[in-house]
Parts: structure tokens; C-alpha cells; sequence
């Protein structure tokens, strides 16, 4: 049975609770290479959705560099006044396509700075944006039509015609920058067969009392955009099907979805106007953009009775939980001051308890 409750105080609250008992991690799968993370004893496994920071947008401009700070600023409030155990970029960490240097992961590494220097474990998926072919702006381009050259230095002693790159950094280059320079990084370049797709993994949710015993499988997709077409195709598809069926062969242990671009279920449920019940959330200012296709991963995720919830990032003006199906469908909300919207930034908690399974999300406002 499903249990929902939810209260207005400054913030909506959803929480989830389910009949799901805690079975043990056979050697077999331990062995196979999946991460986990374990939870502390006597109190619940809480997680922190960063979303669409857009580091390095409008970096030619003034107020480019300010919207970065500023964004950093948001992250260490919340860092600050949530007591994390995980902490997820849900994508658009970056913005690739203003990024005229040849490594962007100096901007994702000033992105990721707030979580790593605290020591929290994270881990990232990638957004439409993060590894956008760059576009050059009209500004650059004088009488003459010769392109001026307007490059960031970032944590750099060159500048100007030295620093610039305009071949962009590849999704698996940013990715295993992160993994090999940042000890928290729980991320994963994902299976090789996948690729162009990056960030397709799992992490296993452990139980206090026993690194073996599961309590939820957070699972993690690449949804596309950038370099390749916003979707989530039938092979990532195939392989969360294998995967779940391998280290959760009875759906006995809950599991949480999260990925970048929404997906088309959500234009089903979008709440209209108002937000009322059985949905929650607190604004609700803007039409669904969702992936280019849909293809056969909902269908999968409908099916399978362990998958409780999905939540995406993308669409800066909603942040509302809405049931489809047996699922709950999330978004984030806007994190960073890059990308449109005037919105206040925030970012959304995900709280789980141990025995029985259940799990509450809110949002965290900057300024609460």
C-alpha cells in the first residue's frame, strides 16, 4: 500500500511509503562492480538535486561570471542547511555551446567545487547542453565579418587567441574528468555499447546495519541533447531491464529513476493551470519540453512494480510531483542563474527511511 501525505509550509512536501523489506546483496553482484553507498544508522539517507546550473554561460559578458557566482551561491546555501548523504547534478551542468576553450571541465570542476570541498558523495548525469558544439555569437563579429576572439581564461595564465578551442569536450572527456579527479564522484562513464550515451549506471542504497542489504536502487540514464538527439533509446532500455533484473531479480527492493530531459509522460500528467490534487508542487509556469521520442523505456518502467518515482530537471518554471500510472513523475526546479526564468532558485530533497521503505521530497528555497 502507498501512503501520501503532503503539507504547505514555505514548501510542498510529497512523501511515499511502500511495503518493500530490505533483502540481502548476494557476493555475485557485489562482485560485478556496482557502487554503494551506505546509509548512517538511526537516520534517514538524504539526497540534494542540483539542476541545471548552466556554468560558463555568456562568459564573453559581464554579467556571465555573476551568474556563476551567484549559483554557487545557491548550492552552498543549500549545502549549508540540509544535512546531505548524496548529492545528484541532474544535468546541464554546464554550458557547452558559450565555452570557446578546449576543456569545458574547468567549468564543470567550478560547478561540482561546493560538494566536493564539503566531502559529499555525488553523482552526475549529463543535460542537453553539456556537450553542445559551440555557437558563436553575433556580438563577435564586427563590420568586417572577421570573427573576433573573446576567450574565458579560466584557472588559466593565457588568454585571448592562446586559450581558445571551438571543438567542444566530448560527453565521455567530461565524464572521466570527473571520475579521475574527484575522490566523491560516484559517477560512471557506463557501458561502452551505449556510447555515445554516457551516464547510464546504478548506485546501490545500503542499509545501515549491512553494506550487503539493499535498501533502493538509484538508477541513473543519460536522456540525450548536445551531441545527439534528446532521447532515451531502446538499448539503454535493454540494458536497465538486464541490469534490474540482475541485482533486483524479484523487484523486491524500491528503486528512483533520474535523468535529464523529461519525458513525454509528463505532457500527460502536466498539471493545468493551478496545481491541485493529486498532484503537489508550487509553480507551474510552463508547457512541458520533453524528449524528441518516446520510446520503450516507460513502458519498461510502468511494468516493473519496484520503480517508484522519476525525476528530471530541463524545465526551469515546474517543479511539480504528479502520478502517472504507479509512478510519480518529478521535476527539480531550476538550481542555477544561468538559462531563462526569474524564478527564485532552489533544488529538491529526496528523504529516505530505512524499515519500513519511504521516501519524502521537498523543495529548498534559496532564500528559506
Amino acid at each position: 500500500m502507498t501512503i501520501l501525505s503532503f503539507t504547505f509550509f514555505s514548501l510542498f512536501i510529497l512523501t511515499v511509503g511502500s511495503d518493500y523489506k530490505v533483502v540481502g546483496l548476494t557476493t555475485t553482484t557485489r562482485a560485478s562492480g556496482e557502487r554503494y553507498v551506505q546509509m548512517r544508522a538511526g537516520a534517514p539517507f538524504k539526497i540534494a538535486l542540483f539542476a541545471d546550473l548552466h556554468y560558463g554561460e555568456a562568459t564573453s559578458t559581464d554579467r556571465g561570471p555573476l551568474k556563476d557566482v551567484n549559483s554557487t551561491r545557491v548550492m552552498n546555501t543549500v549545502l549549508d542547511d540540509e544535512t546531505l548523504d548524496f548529492l545528484i547534478y541532474l544535468g546541464y551542468v554546464i554550458t557547452a555551446n558559450n565555452l570557446p576553450i578546449a576543456n569545458a571541465s574547468l567549468y564543470w570542476d567550478q560547478a561540482i567545487s561546493p560538494t566536493k570541498s564539503r566531502g559529499i558523495l555525488f553523482a552526475s548525469v549529463f543535460g542537453n547542453h553539456d556537450d553542445e558544439p559551440f555557437e558563436w555569437p553575433k556580438a563577435w563579429f564586427p563590420a568586417p565579418g572577421i570573427p573576433l576572439l573573446i576567450c574565458p581564461a579560466v584557472n588559466s595564465t593565457h588568454s585571448g587567441e592562446e586559450a581558445c578551442s571551438f571543438r567542444g569536450t566530448k560527453r565521455i572527456e567530461l565524464m572521466k574528468h570527473e571520475i579521475e579527479h574527484n575522490v566523491p564522484s560516484y559517477s560512471s562513464n557506463g557501458p561502452k555499447a551505449l556510447w555515445p550515451s554516457i551516464s547510464n549506471y546504478v548506485i546501490q542504497v545500503s542499509s545501515s546495519d549491512d553494506p550487503k542489504s539493499p535498501v533502493v536502487y538509484l538508477y541513473f540514464l543519460d536522456s540525450g541533447g548536445g551531441s545527439y538527439p534528446q532521447v532515451i533509446s531502446n538499448a539503454q532500455a535493454e540494458w536497465f531491464q538486464n541490469k534490474s533484473e540482475e541485482i533486483n531479480p524479484n523487484s523486491s527492493v524500491p528503486e528512483l529513476i533520474f535523468w535529464h530531459i523529461p519525458s513525454q509522460a509528463s505532457n500527460k500528467v502536466a498539471p493545468q493551470f493551478g496545481i491541485h490534487k493529486p498532484c503537489v508542487g508550487s509553480i507551474n509556469k510552463e508547457n512541458v519540453s520533453s524528449q524528441a521520442a518516446e520510446l520503450v523505456i516507460m513502458e519498461l518502467l510502468v511494468k516493473r512494480p519496484s520503480v517508484e518515482a522519476i525525476f528530471v530537471g530541463h524545465n526551469h518554471g515546474l517543479d511539480w510531483c504528479c502520478p502517472y500510472e504507479k509512478l510519480w513523475l518529478c521535476f527539480a526546479r531550476h538550481t542555477g542563474y544561468g538559462g531563462y526564468g526569474d524564478w527564485p532558485r532552489e533544488a529538491r530533497i529526496i528523504e529516505i527511511t530505512q524499515q519500513p521503505f519511504s521516501f519524502r521530497t521537498w523543495i529548498r528555497m534559496e532564500d528559506i
